[in-house]
């Protein structure tokens, strides 16, 4: 099995639902993907994400793309 690339990209989803009240069930009925996918983003493991989908979530949420997503070269995952 390939090792897992590492990468400093952070996802901010769990606060940002926390902040609005939200579960990953009601935000994945809203943006329409499924609450599978979404606990990949939100888990850290989501290898690309769709525009699209980066621009339902932050219409959903209320938020800009660098609320949700962060890159911290100093600490890889």
């Amino acid at each position: 099995m390939p090792e897992e690339e590492l990468h400093a990209i952070r996802i901010h989803l769990d606060r940002l639902l926390s902040e609005r009240g939200m579960t990953l069930t009601e935000l994945s009925a809203q943006v329409g993907i499924t609450v599978v996918n979404l606990s990949v983003l939100k888990n850290g493991r989501a290898k690309a994400i769709r525009f699209s989908t980066l621009s339902r979530i932050c219409d959903v949420l209320q938020c800009q793309p660098g609320d949700l997503i962060t890159h911290d070269p100093a600490e890889p995952a």
